[in-house]
């Protein structure tokens, strides 16, 4: 077999002058930023929003990205989406394990293999709703930046594959974002790490976040950063630890309450953000109190250590030792030859996880960057260099798994084996093994096994007009070509006849250029409807409190006001949930006032009562 292998180090540089931004798309949060004066900064909307959380919420129908979103996480789940990067260009049958603990529906849609979500009536891939993500990402950087943003370098997780990276730039175009590049998140955190070092030495880049983890080894020398090896685990995070705690909890509220939370959407996802929120709190303190409100009034509490808590998500953090070992194998070196450790995502914030990583490596950790910003300041830097403004830093980058395509027999057979730097190129000569064979079906595949089966298939094309001859006599060559984003194009040619075909990888899990186009209008066609859709979403968020609040009111409105009066606080309630199910701001801004106003005395006597039952009891 030969391969040959050439590499082009260094892109064009454009003729459009726009300000390229880094984007970090985030499992629980995305940022961007951009290098100014010679320092990468994360850019900040008007309103001074760093971090976006990575929640889409449906209200009617239009998505709501972001803060406000995140609180629909506990009382709108059925219409909220969070973690969509891990359903991110994969397969159902890839996520079938891991959908149960989601409080939203994932499936196929008959008669296609795009993954996609229910949300009410409607459903949507994971591809728009990160574009969705994405556009919230965009306008951040065109607010503080004050110009139009266009061009992006986008991170993904090293151990994405080519089929994660398909849709990672799909969604990227339909949010309006030509992406210049897409780079691996510890290679973006290594040149943040290496802007205030530039010295000689092997790195190995520790990176957890919400919902993949991935360890990369790097050389760094006289400002060349160079991939040896990268391995990770696209199933575990940040979340997984919030799983643990979950679960944990529901044990003990189906033990205390006979509810099994698990079993009610609702309470699942409240369940998952008390998790959270006990992880965080965790992270700065020795102790911490669990809360959720269960039912009728039930409130389950209950108090966590530190040392308990690491005690139980140890189990999951030792899956991170195995990546870690395997990318040490395959770069050829001992963890002692390792000069510098470096932190990547917010879980790393847990002393937990930096003691792993110490025990792994033998090193401690360095979290001198943020854990939350890094890959985004990384993505920067690379954007400024692809701008032409920064030379300082080479960056050569790898593959995560090996590529080839099926061989009789049904065996994979790799062109490109894993860690091989990109750009890349590779060609090989196959033959047929069917006399007076006209055509050859082509199979690409993407891992590290021998047997076909077990490993993924990224897409099938057919090589036609090929002269009839004995078995063994025609030669078709193939190539691979790898772009600097990491993605693969194939070709194949009859070298007797030249007749020649070949195929942009593109996952079945993927959009066609058609549907990101149609996208892509339909946008531009809806937005004034998308800004008067802005406006009814605030008034419903400012509306929902109250509503909910007079519901759990009303049997003592009954038994405290007059006949009169209650039946004028009932009419406004009603009056208020049916605007609420309207599309007129203005009449549910009117419908919250009233019933505010016409509740001020039925919450006067309800302090009254209170006072009056606590000095009975002293």
């Amino acid at each position: 077999m030969t391969i040959q292998i050439q590499a082009h180090l260094h892109a064009p540089k454009s003729t459009d002058e726009s300000p390229i931004v880094g984007i970090d798309l985030g499992t629980t949060n995305s940022l961007v930023a951009y290098v100014r004066d010679g320092r990468p900064e994360v850019l900040s909307s008007r309103d001074g929003q760093r971090l976006i959380p990575s929640v889409v919420s449906w209200v009617g129908d239009r998505p709501v990205v972001g803060a406000v979103a995140r609180q629909k996480k506990v009382r709108d789940a059925c219409h909220t989406v969070f973690s969509v990067k891990r359903l991110l260009g994969r397969s159902f049958e890839d996520v079938r394990e891991s959908v149960g603990a989601l409080p939203y529906r994932v499936f196929e849609k008959v008669g296609e293999s795009l993954l996609r979500v229910e949300l009410g009536d409607r459903s949507f891939s994971a591809i728009e709703i990160s574009a969705m993500i994405l556009r919230a990402v965009k306008k951040n950087a065109e607010e503080a930046l004050g110009v139009p943003v266009t061009r992006a370098v986008v991170t993904v997780p090293a151990y994405f594959n080519d089929s994660q990276r398909q849709a990672t730039r799909a969604a990227a175009r339909l949010a309006g974002l030509d992406v210049l590049r897409i780079v691996n998140e510890p290679t973006a955190a290594s040149l943040a790490y290496g802007l205030d070092r530039k010295k000689v030495g092997l790195i190995a880049v520790f990176d957890l976040g919400g919902g993949t983890f991935d360890v990369s080894i790097l050389r760094l020398h006289d400002g060349i950063f160079e991939v040896l090896a990268t391995n990770g685990d696209t199933a575990l995070g940040g979340d997984d630890l919030d799983q643990v705690i979950a679960t944990i909890a529901a044990d003990e509220i189906s033990a205390k309450y006979g509810i099994s939370p698990l079993n009610d959407i609702q309470l699942r996802a409240a369940l998952l953000e008390s998790a959270e929120a006990l992880k965080i709190s965790l992270s700065k303190d020795e102790s911490a109190e669990f809360v959720l409100e269960v039912a009728d009034g039930k409130v389950f509490s209950r108090q966590w250590t530190r040392a308990e808590f690491e005690r139980v998500i140890d189990p999951v953090l030792e899956r991170t030792r195995k990546p870690c070992l395997q990318a040490l194998e395959d770069a050829g070196l001992k963890a002692s030859e390792i000069s510098d450790v470096v932190m990547v995502g917010g879980p790393t914030r847990l002393a937990s996880v930096q003691r792993v990583a110490e025990s792994i490596f033998e090193r401690k950790p360095n979290t001198s960057v943020h854990p939350d910003e890094v890959v985004a300041l990384g993505a920067a830097i690379q954007a400024d260099i692809l701008a032409g403004n920064n030379q300082d830093f080479l960056l050569l980058d790898v593959i995560p798994l090996s590529l080839g395509i099926e061989t009789y027999g049904g065996i994979m057979s790799p062109l490109i084996t894993r860690n091989t730097r990109i750009p890349a190129v590779a060609r090989e000569s196959f033959t047929t093994f069917v006399d007076n064979q006209t055509g050859v079906d082509l199979h690409i595949l993407q891992g590290e096994r021998e047997r076909v089966g077990d490993n993924r298939s990224l897409a099938r094309f057919k090589l036609k007009g090929i002269r009839p001859m004995p078995a063994g006599m025609p030669r078709v060559q193939v190539s691979f070509l790898i772009d600097a984003d990491g993605i693969l194009q194939v070709s194949a040619r009859d070298l007797d006849s030249g007749h020649e075909t070949s195929v942009e990888v593109r996952p079945s899990y993927g959009l066609t250029d058609e549907q990101v186009e149609k996208m892509l209008e339909m946008k531009l066609s809806h937005e004034s409807e998308d800004r008067a859709f802005h406006r009814l979403v605030e008034e419903r968020n400012s509306a929902e409190p109250v509503v909910r609040a007079v519901e759990r009111q009303l049997a003592d409105a009954r038994r405290l006001l007059s006949p009169v009066e209650f039946e004028q606080v009932d009419l406004l309630y009603r009056n208020l949930q049916a605007a609420l199910h309207g599309s007129e701001p203005k009449v549910i801004r009117e419908g919250r006032e009233a019933l505010n106003q016409a509740t001020t005395r039925l919450a006067e006597l309800l302090i009254q009562e209170a006072v009056a039952r606590a000095a009975e009891r002293s």
